[in-house]
């Protein structure tokens, strides 16, 4: 394992105060040491936007609380949803009495814990509502069936946005099933990550393999195959990702090609660049693109390519000042 841990079984509550630790002026603990909170919530009543997920996927969740963005994120263990007394004690650290908005992407596990963290809630006279992110166009035909992966980031900043220009819960809500109901992602595994409690990769792959298609906890993609350059990679998917998207020329989009934690930022901007190149050929507008690590699978050797649909409001919300550890606008 090249991993500098501990403790397997202690890694993310040493993760988590450490990130508190080098981010104390945008975070900190709620009494529930699996949720942090903004140190920069407004003080005057809007609603609460929440996410969260498993650990393993740094800085998604963590990296986006703070000023115009998530009030609060809820930490599950390596690669598994967290817990529904979690979920509660999120909306209970940061609910201002006009309602919360959990957000996050569809697995099972989280859809089970996050509900029943909004009964909970119910049961205290707090309405929570819920938007779940189905970014990842190969992983179901149905689009309510598909799982979250990268385009998490988006719409979470969407809906930040939403919230902070004071607009009630109803629409804070259908503004982020707007940005998510335009947003497509797919992405490329060339290894497996390693689970820091047994020192091993949560699955096998040949070194010189690649898998478009896999989803960030390792679910399988279209195939497995021989790696092949980075323009015919990018060029696979964003076959898919147009075709699914429908994409037209003179339409606008905000772009992120998104690393998985062990790829090369150096190769990051090698693939943005076909992005670019086959965007702009088809008559695409390019918003704002984003290069990096976004959305990770611990030290998963990857990347993936989102793009969001855009009209005025949403590039308004989009572009909308925020002050995060790992977004600044």
């Amino acid at each position: 394992m090249r991993r500098l841990v501990n403790d397997g079984y202690e890694v993310v509550e040493e993760m988590l105060e450490g990130y508190c630790a080098a981010h104390e002026e945008y975070v900190r603990f709620a009494d529930n040491k699996r949720v942090l909170v903004s140190q920069k919530m407004s003080e005057e009543p809007k609603v609460r936007v929440i996410v969260g997920g498993g650990s393993g996927h740094e800085p998604l969740f963590i990296g986006y609380v703070g000023e115009n963005f998530a009030d609060a994120s809820v930490v599950g263990n390596i690669n598994t949803s967290p817990a529904p007394d979690a979920c509660y004690d999120a909306v209970k650290a940061v609910d201002s009495g006009k309602g919360c908005l959990f957000m996050y992407g569809n697995y099972a596990g989280d859809v089970m814990n996050f509900d029943m963290g909004v009964e909970l809630a119910a049961e205290d006279g707090i309405r929570v509502e819920t938007v779940l992110i189905t970014d990842d166009v190969y992983s179901a035909k149905n689009v309510p069936d598909r799982r979250g992966v990268a385009g998490d980031v988006p719409v979470f900043k969407v809906a930040g946005a939403a919230a902070a220009k004071g607009y009630d819960l109803d629409k804070v809500k259908a503004l982020a099933e707007k940005a998510n109901s335009n947003t497509y992602s797919m992405g490329v595994a060339l290894s497996s990550s390693t689970l820091p409690v047994t020192g091993k990769a949560i699955f096998e792959m040949d070194e010189g393999d690649m898998e478009v298609g896999m989803g960030i906890h390792g679910e399988p993609g279209i195939k497995r195959s021989k790696l092949e350059p980075a323009d015919k990679v990018v060029d696979q998917l964003l076959r898919y990702i147009l075709e699914d998207a429908q994409a037209k020329a003179g339409e606008e989009y905000h772009v992120m090609v998104n690393g998985l934690g062990g790829l090369p930022v150096m190769d990051l901007y090698v693939c943005y660049r076909r992005v670019a190149e086959v965007l702009t050929e088809k008559g695409i507008v390019l918003h704002r693109p984003l290069v990096g690590n976004y959305a990770t699978s611990m030290d998963m050797v990857g990347m993936s390519i989102t793009i969001v649909r855009l009209d005025e409001e949403l590039k308004e919300l989009l572009d909308m000042s925020c002050d995060t550890p790992y977004m600044k606008l």
